[in-house]
């Protein structure tokens, strides 16, 4: 199985960025361990600050990858030429946010890529990442 984790703006700082909100390990650090839990999965990681970029990378991956991981960042939340990126591509995206964007400010709680995914899991920190693996094996 090939899964790819593909990460939008900001997501390069965590373990840096708000610790507090985010956690204090690094994304690499993370993917590692990722990697050792499910030597079965072909994992791949992505991450873009650029919106274009993003959207670049679900067409190049979106017909030959057997699930995308998908934390938009902030694009979540204003992008719909991401979200038209996900309806336009056959492998199924599963949506990922690190913090429960419920419990943010209004503007986070609506997510505008929501409607083109599988589903989606928000809140549980960078395990949600491990929880969507979990999804796509046992689907």
């Amino acid at each position: 199985m090939k899964i790819i984790i593909i990460n939008g703006p900001n997501l390069n700082l965590l373990g840096k960025r708000e610790p507090e909100i985010y956690g204090s390990t690094s994304f690499e650090d993370y993917f590692q361990q990722l990697k050792s839990r499910f030597p079965e999965v072909q994992l791949s990681y992505f991450q873009s600050n650029v919106e274009g970029e993003l959207i670049n990378k679900i067409h190049e991956v979106g017909f030959s990858y057997d699930a995308i991981l998908l934390n938009a960042g902030g694009y979540t939340h204003t992008s719909v030429a991401i979200s038209d990126a996900i309806a336009g591509v056959k492998t199924p995206v599963l949506e990922v946010h690190i913090s429960n964007i419920y419990k943010r400010e209004e503007f986070r709680h609506k997510s505008i890529i929501s409607k083109e995914c599988v589903g989606m899991i928000s809140g549980l920190g960078l395990r949600g990442y491990e929880l969507g693996i979990l999804y796509f094996l046992n689907r």
